[in-house]
Formats: structure tokens, C-alpha cells, sequence
């Protein structure tokens, strides 16, 4: 089917440009998608994070259950 597809587009330039334009499109909706949802969860471990010094947990434990850097956990208690 794929096969069939790629033979049809090929024929005519101006249908690759068409499918490379829809492809493109996709790829880029892909990465915004994953971006959003990545920095989501970084928004999600950073009042995980907050929570848990105000807690006054460890340093070691808060990266262990957000997965934040020292750095990152630095950053939050200036």
C-alpha cells in the first residue's frame, strides 16, 4: 500500500511537494505536541518540587521522585 502510494506521488511533481508540505506539517504538529506535554510535566515536578522543600525533604529524595537536576532544584530555592 505504501508502495503504491509513494509510486503514485512520484509521478507528479507538484503531488511530492504537496505530500512533503503534509509531512513536514505533521512532523512539526508531532514536536509541538511532544513539547507541550514535556514541559507540562516539567511544570508538574517543579510544584512537586516546591512542595516538598517547604516539606523540608531532602535534596536526594525530591530528585529521586521528580527527576529534576540539582541545578533545576538550585534554581528553585533562590
Amino acid at each position: 500500500m505504501a508502495g503504491n502510494l509513494l509510486m503514485s506521488v512520484s509521478r507528479d511533481e507538484q503531488e511530492r511537494a504537496i505530500y512533503r508540505s503534509r509531512r513536514m506539517y505533521q512532523s512539526d504538529l508531532d514536536s509541538n505536541i511532544a513539547t507541550a506535554e514535556w514541559r507540562g510535566e516539567q511544570r508538574r515536578a517543579l510544584a512537586i518540587a516546591r512542595n516538598m522543600i517547604t516539606d523540608g525533604e531532602s535534596v536526594e529524595k525530591i530528585k529521586k521522585y521528580t527527576g529534576l537536576t540539582s541545578d533545576e532544584l538550585e534554581r528553585l530555592s533562590v
